[in-house]
This record gives structure tokens, sequence and C-alpha cells, in this order.
């Protein structure tokens, strides 16, 4: 299956009561801490937001923003408030066979959800911040939903909506984070199987477009793929089809 190189937002989104505009403006922070990775995440931080009155209270995590090749993908996901999937925890805590396995449940069980995507040639054109806002707002939009308040993994707040909680460690601390990581990782990861067909010898369908070893002779050997994020410096040594890409400013090489 071919990557596209436009926009368009996948996922879906189930319907949920007409969300309270009550919750308190401002940005909430939280510092960090340390999270044990064998206990789940839990609902602390969506409760402060449902205790002042906001319903639609969502989740929101990254993936792929340091891979070589595919897109950068976001996924945001709404908690339903009487409906509860064991096993969630942060995506990369999960092996790929127990993500698969949980993503249908997960989904069902949402209020809502979606993923949005930032394809390798809007990473190149626009740089990663803004490529990670745009996927954002493209998955923000296919939820389609009124968002009271939103719970962000990280430090940075790449989304700025005006009620918004930063957590350092946020897929491993809040469920709704958690499980946008799962829906966001596994969407991905299905893509970059389907990409490994058009594209043999990469081995996508293992390392999903990360930096390994493996990865790296292949492009020595083959050059990149029409998937590949051509602004990555060691791309200005290797064979490229069309046109070459011009750099802005200067980058380390990952192969140094």
């Amino acid at each position: 299956m071919a990557m596209p190189e436009g926009p368009g937002p996948t996922g879906g989104s189930g319907a949920v009561a007409k969300a309270s505009r009550s919750a308190s403006a401002g940005s909430r922070r939280s510092g960090k801490r340390a999270v044990s990775t064998k206990r789940a995440p839990s609902l602390e931080f969506e409760r402060r937001w449902w205790d002042e009155g906001a319903e639609c209270v969502v989740g929101i995590d990254e993936v792929g923003r340091g891979s070589w090749a595919g897109p950068l993908t976001v996924g945001v996901a709404v908690l339903a408030t009487d409906r509860r999937v064991n096993g969630v925890r942060d995506s990369k805590m999960l092996s790929e066979a127990r993500r698969e396995e949980l993503f249908d449940r997960v989904a069902e069980r949402c209020a809502g959800w979606a993923v949005g995507h930032a394809w390798p040639g809007e990473c190149d054109e626009l740089g990663m911040s803004a490529a990670q806002r745009l996927a954002a707002r493209r998955a923000l939009d296919a939820l389609n939903l009124p968002v009271d308040a939103v719970l962000l993994d990280g430090k940075w707040d790449f989304v700025g909506h005006e009620n918004t909680t930063m957590l350092v460690k946020g897929d491993a601390r809040c469920r709704s984070i958690a499980t946008a990581s799962i829906l966001a990782k596994v969407s991905r990861d299905r893509m970059m199987r389907a990409a490994a067909a058009d594209h043999p010898g990469y081995d996508f369908e293992y390392n999903k477009g990360y930096p390994c070893p493996r990865h790296q002779l292949a492009l020595l050997g083959y050059g990149p793929t029409a998937i590949h994020r051509r602004s990555w410096s060691f791309c200005d040594d290797l064979p490229w089809p069309g046109q070459r890409y011009v750099r802005p400013d200067p980058q380390l090489s990952l192969f140094g």
C-alpha cells in the first residue's frame, strides 16, 4: 500500500453528551515524579476536570516523531465515564501483540477517538514541531467533539487549548493519554506494515521506520524510499530519485 503524501486524518469517534463549558480557564501543569511501569495509569487527572463540569476531556499522545520513515501520528482519546478497559498501559510498555489485542476493545469503549497524520513530505517542508501541531489539529478535527480540556503528554503544549494539563510521563500516569498512545501506535504500525510490501528490504514491518542497524544498512545500500524524510542529514549522502532536499539549517548526522 502506497503511503499518501497529502493530508487526511483517520480514526473514529463516538458520541458524547454536549460538553459543559464551565471548566476553568488557564493551563495546569504537573511536575515530574517517578512512575512505576507496572501500575495502571489512573483517572486522577480526568476526574479533576470532570469534577469541574468538563465532559469532553481529551488525552493526546504522538508517535513517530523520531522515525526515519513514515508519518508523524497523533492520537486523541475521550474516555467514557462508565466504561473501563483492563490492561491499558503506556504503549511503549506493551508488546506489539498486546497492543493489537487491546486496540479494538479500547476503541469501542472510548466515547470518542481519532488519529491524525503529518506525512513525510510535510515533516520535511514544515519541520517537526509544525508537523506535530498539524497532526494534532487533524486528529482533533476528526474527533469532531467540543473539547473542554486537554491532557497532554510531555512538557510542550503543541495543542494550545485554554484548559491544558501537561504531564511528564503522562502516557504512564494518565489513562486517557495511555489510551491515545495505544490508538496512535497501532494505527501507525499497521500503516508501516502495509508499506513494507511496497518497499521490500527496509524491514518496515519490524522497525516501523525507526532507526536501527538493518534500516541503516538498507538506506546505505538502496537509498531512501518515497516515504523517508529527506530532511534527516544522512539523506544528503544517499542516492535520491528526484529533486534533492535543501536544508535551511545544518543538522547533525544520525549516522555519525
